[in-house]
């Protein structure tokens, strides 16, 4: 049996060892050593990754035997190999994972909300509570100050192993799922929690805990937090974000809401003076060109104009007259078919029939219909086309 670093001695992160066994499958090679402190995926708990004689480890793997397959590209050249653990990504996990324990027996001790499942991802971390209640940033300030209190007093991390017997006499947060070799983490003077997972000395080694996030999930609560070095580089993210924009609006960090307000404020005012302003070009150019009104069809092409401006003026000019309006952008190749309603004609109809002659594609209702072209000659083709056809007979 492989000897397990990862529980004797966790906080090496290069050593020496023996290649015990070598399997291939699918291309891959799947190594066993006389020793390994690259610890599998499992409970909540992402694997090790690192370096055996400088090939990457792509993955560690606990099988049904109890065997830890290292999985790499290519297996090395000698018997007796060089292992180097990606230190970062385990001191990461060993913090996120003891600061979820330290986490989850606050929300016990606070608010008698027990942790019903955990995860560890890449950018953070949630656990699910039984909370029974609305959580509210209250709840969020009262559980970080007592778990960053906790953090302080660099509370013991003790991690060691009990018998089923021994198990009965200890105050444990959940049972375990083994009868034997029982792995207790208990956190000093705060919880006993059965756990195979790697984990800081003391508490102060978690450095930090900071909950982001809390949404409902049906009967739970979910905490979204980081810890340690994850919570200093997101903290780190949020001021230079927080720098920048001081900077951008030359205003002090906490008059940056007050600025943003005004912003909105000026955008919404812009806003509603430029619809008026397209209100009154529609119109004008609704006027115009029902003065050009020719037996109940009105066409133009413009050269610059969005489908958005289009489809306004279409309706401002068939609220004013019973008319048939086709109008053409050059610039997005795009065309728009429609009427007041009180016409039998169809539009969407009529594109389905027509547009397959002139590579376009679209569609509508009886009133409107839309459609784009692949080339500006085709939007011009199916253009005259439908002057020619419909403004002969646009009430067809």
């Amino acid at each position: 049996m492989t000897k397990k670093l990862y529980y004797t001695s966790t906080k090496t992160s290069q050593w020496d060892t023996e290649i015990r066994q070598i399997i291939v499958e699918n291309g891959f090679y799947y190594i066993t050593l006389e020793e390994t402190a690259f610890y599998p995926e499992g409970g909540g708990q992402p694997a090790d990754t690192g370096k055996i004689e400088g090939i990457t480890v792509l993955d560690v793997i606990k099988d049904n035997d109890g065997k830890i397959l290292h999985k790499m590209e290519r297996r090395p050249d000698s018997e007796i190999v060089h292992c180097e653990l990606d230190w970062p990504r385990r001191f990461d996990h060993m913090q996120q994972h003891s600061g979820q324990h330290l986490l989850s027996a606050v929300c016990r001790e606070l608010f008698d909300s027990n942790t019903v499942s955990f995860h560890l991802g890449k950018e953070y971390l949630t656990i699910d509570i039984m909370a029974g209640f609305q959580w509210s940033e209250v709840h969020t300030a009262a559980a970080e100050k007592l778990v960053n209190q906790y953090i302080i007093e660099n509370r013991e991390i003790l991690i060691y192993y009990v018998t089923n017997e021994q198990l009965q006499t200890l105050p444990v947060v959940k049972m375990p799922k083994v009868s034997e070799n029982i792995r207790i983490v208990e956190i000093d003077g705060i919880e006993y929690n059965p756990c195979g997972g790697t984990h800081v000395g003391r508490t102060g080694e978690i450095g930090l805990i900071k909950i982001f996030k809390a949404e409902k999930q049906k009967e739970l609560t979910r905490l979204y937090f980081k810890c340690g070095f994850r919570a200093l580089n997101d903290y780190s993210e949020s001021l230079g974000i927080l720098s920048a924009l001081s900077t951008k609006f030359n205003t002090g960090r906490t008059e940056i809401l007050n600025r943003v307000e005004k912003l909105e404020n000026d955008y919404k005012q812009l806003l509603s003076a430029n619809e008026n302003l397209k209100l009154e070009n529609a119109n004008f150019l609704a006027d115009s060109l029902l003065a050009e009104n020719g037996g109940g069809f009105i066409s133009h092409i413009f050269e610059d104009s969005s489908m958005k401006e289009l489809l306004y003026l279409a309706g401002t000019i068939v609220k004013k007259e019973k008319v048939t309006v086709l109008l053409a952008s050059r610039k997005e190749q795009k065309v728009i078919l429609s009427h007041s309603g009180d016409s039998p004609f169809h539009c969407g109809q009529y594109f389905k029939a027509e547009l397959g002659s002139y590579n376009g594609k679209g569609g509508g209702n009886e009133r409107t219909a839309q459609a784009g072209f692949a080339s500006q000659n085709d939007l011009i083709a199916f253009y005259q086309y439908s002057v020619e056809k419909l403004g002969q007979n646009p009430r067809a």
